[in-house]
């Protein structure tokens, strides 16, 4: 556990990038610090390590003070990845990876043979081991920063904005990776970002941040969602934010219509018996859905580009939001929904899934985790509230849920210059 006991960073030209900040991250989970520019997420995040000294309070690792703790020390036993990675160009991406080990003693072998397995769990082939970072596209590289920061198996990790510098396709794959490795890993996590869909998607709690360094609120997604504690949380959180918290609702087994599909390359006398309110729902061999076609338009074999391709899919179990974007989504108005390995098992309309929204609860109203005016809480009742609201953060299935980086940046030196 990570815990801040009424950190503070004011630098010498006045500024308080920090006030009085109390909080806690729980072992094993994500702790999402996120805030508009000026909030003092990144100088929090860099205090954990000492890259920036506090100017008072403390913070504690397994109930150690960090600052009675050798930089050194500390420094390698934690996992940091930053924006566009922080690889060393000149050195190869199996020697980047090694980096931490071999500053720890680990003979080459060992550390050569921990790198190949990490590059094999971040999803890079064994071949990228002899490459160097200028051969790599931003996502590759960044897959790399993360193994490297995982290399020592350090127990806590800290994340800096380390997704950001990359496209939307790159970023979604890269926050779904990070998840599943996560799953796998269960370290103690503190990942900030500006961007509350992230939040939102990786944290098990979020701590969300005013400018100057104050507390706002401290909740798990699906709570903070349905209940932000004042109009800065609300507005930083966004309009939208009743049909994102569908995201953190697992979907009821749904009586599904049976819908009759045709396989691609189908001919017009073969389809015709198919179609259902002008609309026919397209699969491969296997039985997944590649899109729909109109039987009107159809003058010969149909072809992948003849689908309308616009509607998204549902896996069954998965989150409310996902099957009622299916329904909206699909042009025939009958969102499909499959199985895990992606064979369609049938179709709903979205009437059917607002009628289950409309039945469903929201998180239940509790004593604010956060005084409005963003007091921090004495340290029992902090643990106490974090605590219940914790308890709520599982995520259903398919849902969002949910290192400079030499992997421990013992190397760097404190930067006392600006807040972050």
């Amino acid at each position: 556990m990570i815990r801040f006991e009424a950190v503070s960073k004011h630098f010498p030209d006045g500024t308080k990038a920090v006030d009085g900040l109390t909080f806690r991250a729980p072992t094993g989970q994500i702790t999402v610090l996120v805030g508009p520019s000026g909030c003092g997420k990144t100088t929090s995040l860099r205090m954990i390590n000492r890259m920036i000294q506090p100017t008072s309070g403390r913070i504690l690792i397994d109930g150690r003070d960090t600052s009675t703790m050798d930089e050194t020390e500390l420094r390698r036993g934690i996992g940091y990845v930053i924006q566009h990675a922080g690889l060393f160009p000149h050195r190869t991406i199996v020697a980047n990876i090694a980096t931490v080990p071999i500053l720890l003693g680990w003979n080459k072998r060992k550390a050569r043979a921990r790198a190949f397995e990490l590059l094999e769990r971040v999803g890079l082939p064994a071949s990228f081991a002899k490459r160097y970072p200028a051969q790599l596209s931003g996502g590759e590289q960044q897959r790399v920063g993360v193994a490297r920061a995982l290399a020592a198996d350090p127990p806590v990790m800290l994340m800096d904005e380390p997704f950001s510098a990359v496209d939307p396709v790159v970023r979604e794959q890269l926050q779904d990776e990070f998840l599943r490795l996560q799953g796998d890993l269960g370290k103690t996590i503190v990942f900030v970002t500006h961007d509350i869909d992230e939040a939102i998607k990786l944290g098990d709690q979020v701590a969300v941040l005013r400018t100057g360094g104050h507390l706002a609120q401290l909740a798990d997604p699906a709570y903070l969602l349905a209940h932000p504690v004042d109009d800065f949380v609300a507005d930083f959180v966004g309009k939208d934010r009743g049909y994102r918290a569908l995201s953190f609702q697992a979907s009821p087994h749904f009586a599904l219509a049976q819908e009759r599909t045709v396989p691609l390359g189908a001919t017009p006398a073969q389809a015709a018996g198919a179609a259902r309110g002008g609309w026919i729902l397209v699969v491969d061999e296997g039985r997944r859905p590649l899109g729909w076609i109109e039987p009107d338009r159809l003058t010969g074999p149909i072809q992948p580009e003849m689908l309308a391709r616009g509607g998204t899919v549902a896996t069954v179990g998965g989150p409310l939001r996902n099957v009622l974007d299916a329904a909206l989504s699909s042009p025939s108005r009958r969102g499909v929904v499959v199985d895990d390995q992606g064979v369609v098992l049938g179709t709903l309309r979205a009437h059917e899934v607002l009628a289950e929204i409309e039945d469903r609860a929201r998180p239940e109203l509790q004593d604010e985790a956060v005084p409005p005016a963003g007091g921090d809480r004495p340290d029992e009742e902090s643990q106490q509230g974090e605590e219940s609201q914790q308890g709520q953060s599982g995520r259903p299935n398919g849902g969002a849920r949910r290192v400079d980086s030499a992997g421990s940046a013992d190397s760097a030196q404190p930067s006392e210059e600006s807040p972050a």
